[in-house]
């Protein structure tokens, strides 16, 4: 068994099938509505860019583009491996293991940090808050996406599977600590049924992935996300 940072929030689906996450991440967003709203909001162009829960590190490449460093930090051994065996050719990317709240670099050591859907989901991620407080340097920005389960065929999902998520108290809890809210819409877009089957087991429960296939044909799903963003 691959080693756990000490303190990590385990997440189920990318930890326990990777391979099924990959398809997931592929199917995620393919016009870049959440590049293009985090680049209007603060370009990472000549900048030193910070992934926490990095996973198998499918987004460092993208910013490896246009940053001057990349780091990705990923609590899941395993996953940080295959994050630094993906991007052992970009001489610009790091991949340590670590968690959101004991981060492995230095005080106001990045300008840009990007979390989707990794640790930060409100009441109780204040640990983790503090951390980027501490790393990100002034003029910077944070940005965390997550589901917004008020909207969209997913966010209907999303409250079925969890019946006492309240986006109300989630609303509040970030506005309290100065982010502000960018309601978008993406999409997720899949090349077969069966992958989209697949990416819905490793989602949710086994009875409501079954409902959601029978509910909804076709390989596309209308998806509502919260960027929350701040800049210290």
């Amino acid at each position: 068994m691959a080693e756990i940072a000490r303190g990590a929030v385990p997440s189920p689906n990318i930890w326990n099938t990777p391979h099924i996450y990959e398809v997931e991440n592929r199917a995620v967003d393919p016009d870049g509505v959440l590049a293009d709203a985090m680049r209007a909001i603060r370009p990472w162009t000549n900048s030193d860019v910070l992934d926490v829960g990095c996973g198998t590190g499918f987004h460092l490449p993208f910013f490896a583009v246009d940053a001057r460093r990349v780091i990705g930090v990923e609590p899941h051994a395993g996953l940080a491996s295959a994050a630094a065996r993906r991007t052992r050719d970009l001489p610009n990317v790091t991949v340590r293991v670590g968690t959101a709240q004991a981060l492995p670099i230095p005080d106001a050591s990045v300008d840009v940090v990007h979390a989707r859907w990794a640790y930060f989901f409100g009441p109780g991620c204040e640990p983790g808050l503090r951390e980027l407080d501490r790393v990100v340097r002034r003029g910077g920005a944070i940005f965390i996406i997550d589901n917004d389960a008020t909207r969209s065929t997913f966010g209907r999902w999303f409250r079925r599977s969890l019946p006492k998520y309240d986006p109300d108290a989630v609303e509040r809890f970030w506005t309290r600590r100065g982010y502000t809210r960018e309601p978008l819409t993406i999409r997720w877009s899949f090349q077969n049924r069966e992958d989209f089957a697949a990416v819905l087991r490793i989602e949710f429960p086994p009875e409501l992935a079954d409902a959601c296939l029978r509910e909804h044909p076709g390989l596309e799903v209308d998806y509502a996300v919260n960027l929350w963003w701040r800049c210290p």
